[in-house]
This record gives structure tokens, sequence and C-alpha cells, in this order.
């Protein structure tokens, strides 16, 4: 008999080791399921981080294009701009030369030979993006060469240039200030209202600031 209980005792013991093992063992893949799960399901990135994102990776193409080739260690001021003017190729903005019957005309009457470029507007916001991820790729604020004071001078005679050759002026207006029902209004519209504030006005129109990058026609 004793030896009857003692072996049921035993199996007893057994079975509810290996029910405790398989529980722990069933919860602990649940954990590992629920982790994975976690993080593989990422938020989608905004617009302006895509854009960046984007930016940044046809800059990183366009260093390797070099010739000779440059790493970003390397890069300085001058290649920003090097890399601005290679973009006027792909501008879709007309700007008129001082030549021009047009010149200093914010609507033109007709077609003209001036040449295509990038607007003062949509390099202003390229650079604005390039100087971010510059940063956020561990690059110090200090040695970044979009922020170089000759980008600087180079955006702003290009603003200049633009605004005289297109008749467009490029002064802020001041806001007014809002009553009661124009801010509730504006916090329903908040929206609209962040998909417009990164465009530019040129020539009467809205222009939005991805317009030329993107291949989009700016008036």
């Amino acid at each position: 008999m004793s030896a009857a209980v003692a072996a049921a005792a035993s199996a007893a013991i057994s079975g509810y080791n290996t029910s405790s093992s398989s529980s722990t063992s069933n919860h602990s893949d649940e954990l590992l399921t629920s982790q994975r799960m976690q993080v593989s399901v990422t938020p989608p990135l905004s617009r302006y981080e895509s854009q960046k994102r984007r930016d940044w990776n046809t800059f990183g193409q366009y260093l390797k294009n070099h010739r000779p080739p440059l790493t970003l260690s390397r890069c300085s001021g001058a290649n920003v701009l090097e890399f601005l003017r290679y973009l006027d190729q792909f501008g879709k903005t007309k700007v008129h030369t001082e030549n021009c019957a047009y010149y200093g005309n914010s609507h033109p009457p007709g077609p003209c030979p001036c040449p295509l470029k990038q607007a003062w507007g949509s390099l202003d916001a390229l650079i604005g993006r390039l100087r971010a991820a510059f940063e956020e790729n561990g690059g110090s604020s200090e040695m970044n060469p979009f922020g170089a004071r000759a980008v600087r001078l180079y955006l702003r005679e290009v603003r200049d240039v633009q605004a005289k050759a297109r008749g467009i002026a490029y002064e802020k207006k001041k806001r007014k200030k809002l009553n009661q029902n124009q801010q509730n209004e504006s916090m329903v519209n908040q929206e609209h209202d962040v998909v417009h504030s990164s465009g530019y006005v040129h020539g009467g129109g809205f222009v939005n600031q991805y317009s030329d990058l993107n291949g989009t026609a700016s008036f």
C-alpha cells in the first residue's frame, strides 16, 4: 500500500510540475507575441517627416554621385550651394531676365524664353528640412553645412532676384487681432490652416513648398 501511495503521489507531483511548466511557457509565449506586435506597429510618418527623409536620401545620393565623391563629414556650405544650383534644372518657376519684356511683371500676358528655376520658397523649405535632418542624424549644429552663412546669403539673394524679376513682394503682413468668432472658426479649420501655412505666395497665387521639388507647376 505504501509503495502504491508513494507512486501515486509522485505521479501527481510530476503532473503538477508539467502543468505548471506548460502554463509558464504559454505565458512567456504570449508576452513575446505581445511585444512583437507592439514593436511591429509603428505610427505612420507625417508629411513633413516623409518629405524630410526623401530630401535627406536625395542629398546623400547627390554626394555619392559627386565627382569626386563626397562624404557628409567633408560637406561644406559650398557643396550645399552646388546642390541648390543643381536642383534648378528641375524647377518649374519662370524667372525673367532683365532683358525680358516681362521683367517685373507678376502676370505676364504671354510666354517667354526665360529659364525655369526652383522657387525661393521651395529652396528655403528644403534647406530647413535638411538642416534638421543633419542634426537628427548625428551632426552638430556648429558644423551644420545647411546653416552656413553662405547658404543664408544665397537664399536671400535668390529671394530678392526672383521678387524683382517676377514683380513679387515677400514682405510679411501684420496679423490682425482675431475676435472670438474668428478664433473659434480658426480652431475648427486648424488642419486647413496648417496645410496652407506651409506654402508661399507667388504672383498672387498659392504655391505649396513642395511644388517645385515634386515637379508640379508653381504658377
